[in-house]
């Protein structure tokens, strides 16, 4: 790849779309403005001159923007200056934690880290004194501490976000699956009742409509004889009618958006003319200003007065029923209320009732479907009542149908409600994301698992191996110190004349590497002595300065003791 391409693809990933935003633009703006400044702060302090200071920020300031769009080269380049600058150790943590999550691939990662490394180790080393070894070690740690542990905790961080985000898709995904399983489910019930409906109680109005046919053309009945058979085969017909129709939402699933004007509000006319013509005594009242409603709600309403017809007839056949319709401002309320039972009629009309049962739970489940309710319960007087408010058509009413119509999975239909003894986790495929147990499983038989298993086996060595070699650098470096450095009250007690052996006594051995680079330096030694050159605990302020004791011998005896300062 040549310079161009390689620009060209830089400029894309940097303007990439959807990688800025304004905040974004800005902190990322903030923080090269920091990373540079102290990158110049700490090289005008170490003495190198406003030229490198100015060199060393503008490099700063451009890894830390490139840093996102290529990170190996970032965090090699950041490892490089490093290394080689006083003023580049803020930037390595930085340009490490975004590369441990951007570098894709294990082998990748490592092989950025680990030539991010020898650059920054090679370039100590050489810039070191060649027997300071260990240097390299503490250097180590520290690379190990501020690139390798930010850039592990990052790239952990990221696979458990993104196994949690995978999760969470399969999480929907068995859902929005489970939701199918139940429709389907519910879709072949209902045409295993349908097909039932069909074969049998089909075949039998049909029945019912050819004989009553035959029967209504015999020439022994009477007039009103006749007359009766012709309701009876009408209403066969009739039947068949609506149990077509019934068969036909069955097997679609949905209700007839377009109901027979028959079985709508407007039709319930015709409901009471025909309970009138029956010899039953009812009356219609109606309220209010006439509102249109969802066509579901329309024959919602037909229906509970239809069932409080029939449920009059059979449990109080004689007495006076009364149904109104009242237009509140915002539902329509209709009631069907019937008196008591006639004195003789003995009660034998409501002991041979034949009830399914289902009436009333089938008028609640249509008002439900439509946001209303249904209230149906004695009164005082004996008699009993029937009413269902049902929301008009409105907007509000249609976005609670369509809420319900689009929630993912319904609470009736959710089989887990089956089993009251069902615990966390006995859901089937479906997850419980708030049970942790299930959460580690689920991630532990991904695929994903492998790569963020391999990480935190990685991230597990090198924590050991950063422990172990903390634990005997920190050794190391005190050992040194001790074996360099002096106090300033052991050097005032020393004085010119002492015998040798009494000062080495009190004197480290100097025998460090903190101490190898200060031999020859400072003032002439005494002509044929033997010189201790140390460290003073007591040293000077300034961070490019040392203060030496040194101590020499001659004849068995300290001929001189003398304090001065060393530029590094």
């Amino acid at each position: 790849m040549n310079a161009t391409s390689w620009a060209r693809d830089l400029w894309r990933r940097l303007t990439e779309p959807g990688q800025w935003s304004r905040r974004r633009v800005a902190g990322e703006c903030l923080l090269a403005s920091v990373l540079a400044v102290f990158a110049a702060w700490g090289e005008y302090l170490t003495g190198h001159g406003w030229v490198r200071a100015v060199a060393v920020a503008l490099a700063v300031a451009v890894l830390s923007v490139v840093r996102r769009a290529l990170p190996a080269t970032a965090l090699v380049a950041a490892g490089l200056l490093c290394g080689g600058t006083e003023g580049g150790g803020l930037l390595l943590p930085v340009v490490a934690w975004s590369a441990g999550a951007r570098i894709t691939g294990v082998l990748r990662a490592l092989l950025a880290f680990s030539a991010s490394f020898v650059l920054y180790a090679a370039l100590v080393v050489w810039l070191a004194h060649p027997g300071w070894v260990w240097l390299a070690v503490m250097h180590t740690l520290f690379f190990l501490v501020f690139a390798v542990v930010p850039g592990l905790a990052n790239r952990y961080w990221t696979q458990r976000r993104t196994l949690l985000d995978t999760l969470r898709e399969r999480n929907a995904q068995l859902l929005r699956e489970r939701q199918m399983i139940a429709g389907q489910a519910r879709m072949r019930e209902r045409q295993r009742i349908a097909q039932d409906m069909h074969d049998s109680l089909g075949h039998q109005l049909a029945l019912i409509a050819v004989q009553t046919g035959a029967l209504e053309v015999d020439r022994e009945l009477t007039g009103r004889q006749r007359e009766a058979v012709g309701v009876l085969r009408e209403a066969s017909v009739a039947a068949m009618q609506e149990l077509r129709e019934v068969v036909g939402i069955l097997k679609d699933g949905t209700h007839d958006e377009g109901q027979p004007a028959s079985r709508v509000v407007a039709g319930i006319q015709g409901l009471v003319d025909a309970a009138a013509a029956a010899g039953m005594r009812v009356g219609l009242e109606r309220t209010g200003e006439a509102r249109p409603l969802a066509p579901a709600a329309d024959h919602a309403a037909y229906r509970v007065v239809q069932e409080g017809l029939t449920n009059a007839a059979k449990h109080a056949p004689g007495a006076s029923i009364t149904i109104s319709l009242r237009y509140e401002p915002d539902s329509l309320v209709v009631e069907v209320a019937n008196g008591p039972e006639p004195e003789g009629a003995g009660g034998r009309a409501t002991a041979g009732a034949v009830s399914g049962g289902q009436g009333l739970t089938g008028l609640r489940e249509r008002a439900r479907l439509v946001g209303g309710m249904v209230f149906a319960g004695a009164v005082e007087d004996g008699g009993f009542r029937l009413a269902a408010v049902l929301p008009y058509d409105s907007a509000e009413a249609r976005e609670a149908r369509e809420a319900r119509e689009t929630t993912l999975v319904d609470g009736g239909g959710d089989f887990r409600q089956q089993s009251w003894a069902a615990g966390p986790g006995e859901g089937g495929a479906v997850i419980d994301l708030l049970d942790p147990r299930e959460e580690f499983k689920d991630i532990m038989s991904t695929k994903k698992s492998n790569g963020c298993l391999l990480g935190c086996g990685i991230a597990l060595l090198i924590l050991v191996a950063l422990a172990v070699a903390a634990f005997f650098g920190v050794s190391k470096a005190i050992d040194e110190t001790d074996k360099a450095m002096v106090d300033p009250s052991v050097y005032a007690s020393v004085k010119v004349g002492d015998p040798e052996d009494e000062v080495r006594e009190k004197l480290p051995s100097g025998k460090s590497v903190l101490v190898s680079d200060l031999q020859g330096k400072g003032p002439a030694a005494p002509a044929g002595a033997t010189c201790l050159t140390l460290l003073s605990k007591g040293g000077s302020t300034d961070v490019n300065t040392d203060t030496v004791d040194r101590f020499c011998f001659k004849g068995g005896k300290l001929v001189e003791k003398r304090e001065f300062d060393v530029k590094n």
